[in-house]
């Protein structure tokens, strides 16, 4: 199989060593009081965006997002999250304001062992934070040949209208499901229900970009490509499916996320009285999200063996679909993309741009410890980049 480029590149791009940036953001967290093991899990998570070609949901989201939640006290980084039901197969946690990070990992693993007494483990969270990419959690226990699916609604924030609706009732809703594909690399759907999640909006506009038709919405319904007009309240996102009347679609994904994470848990609800009195703006905040986990192990139902030869031959099959002529590219499914990019930025390097590293280095500075290792780095061949739309084919990055 072909190796695809970990992201586009661009002027200033470089590659730094994966371990040096996952040592970099777990001394952050580490200054920031997360204990040492929840520091280095949260690293993970977060620098698993910037390696799978999500950098929209990488350590762009650093100083934008997780350092504000802990400065102002929204993520607790020494919260212990409590059991407030356990039911074998299924249990119910506070998470505390735990930093989702760690915590969304720590319920999917909760989840894979009840799955290994049960055959079934789900995990309703409420009172927790946002996690990053969905698919990163949702992946972990396809080591022990399960199932894994995560959900999570955005609290109380509200970010998209109901088709027809003239106020935002909920947030971006995503949801990620995976599954172990004999020695190919796992199926990993990570998907918003929105058109994509808010962070590819803001991605675009730092990199002075355009975004295409069907991502945003003015409020005469028309398209808006302009992505700064997401946060100066001059269009609303659109769900999946929108522009070819599906938006009901991702509509009712977003409401089934809405069901199984928040209103199984009894975390924040999107829609509730107060979301009417909105002006059709983005508004609320993303406390008291809600996190559904669950794990599945085929293993309880039938031979493990069998199992994992069929899903070999599924997603082989997927793999050795003859391309449609004029396709760019080979046939693959969800995760494909991800796990090369990922093997690529392990062993060459995760491109980081120049803008990015720069942030970085103050936020070395704020916190006192060693910046990341640009010495070490290599320039991103040009020639060994891809298109910004392949960079997240199949998958959408969580919020």
């Amino acid at each position: 199989m072909t190796t695809v480029a970990s992201a586009p590149s661009a002027t200033g791009t470089v590659r730094v060593p994966y371990a040096d940036l996952i040592r970099f953001a777990t001394d952050v967290f580490v200054a920031c009081a997360l204990p040492p093991e929840r520091a280095r899990a949260a690293a993970e998570a977060l620098c698993y965006g910037d390696a799978a070609g999500m950098d929209s949901h990488g350590l762009a989201n650093l100083t934008r997002l997780y350092l504000p939640l802990l400065a102002e006290g929204r993520a607790d980084p020494r919260a212990e999250p409590v059991v407030l039901a356990d039911r074998g197969a299924a249990v119910l946690v506070d998470a505390a304001g735990a930093l989702g990070l760690w915590q969304a990992g720590a319920a999917m693993e909760l989840a894979a062992e009840r799955a290994e007494q049960y055959g079934i483990g789900l995990v309703s969270v409420r009172r927790a934070t946002h996690f990053g990419c969905a698919g990163h959690h949702a992946a972990r226990v396809t080591g022990r040949g399960m199932i894994g699916l995560l959900a999570s609604n955005c609290g109380r924030q509200r970010i998209a209208r109901p088709p027809g609706g003239a106020v935002a009732l909920l947030g971006t809703n995503p949801w990620s499901v995976a599954a172990p594909a004999g020695e190919l690399p796992p199926y990993v759907l990570d998907m918003s229900t929105t058109a994509v999640p808010t962070g590819r909006v803001r991605a675009a506009e730092r990199a002075g970009r355009a975004v295409p038709e069907g991502w945003l919405a003015g409020p005469d319904g028309r398209p808006v490509t302009d992505p700064g007009a997401f946060d100066r309240g001059e269009a609303h996102l659109l769900w999946l499916g929108s522009g070819a009347g599906g938006e009901f679609k991702g509509f009712g994904l977003g409401l089934m996320v809405e069901v199984l994470a928040a209103l199984l848990p009894g975390a924040g609800l999107g829609p509730e009285p107060a979301a009417l009195e909105g002006d059709g703006r983005p508004s609320g905040r993303d406390d008291d999200i809600g996190v559904f986990a669950l794990a599945i192990s085929p293993a309880a139902l039938r031979d493990a063996e069998q199992v994992a030869l069929e899903a070999r031959t599924l997603f082989g099959t997927v793999l050795d679909c003859p391309p449609a002529e004029g396709s760019s590219g080979p046939v693959a499914y969800p995760g494909w993309h991800e796990a090369r990019r990922t093997a690529e930025a392990h062993r060459d390097g995760v491109p980081v741009a120049a803008p990015l590293l720069a942030e970085l280095a103050s936020v070395a500075e704020q916190f006192g410890v060693r910046p990341v290792s640009v010495a070490a780095s290599v320039p991103v061949s040009a020639a060994a980049s891809v298109p910004a739309s392949a960079a997240v084919a199949g998958t959408e990055g969580g919020r």
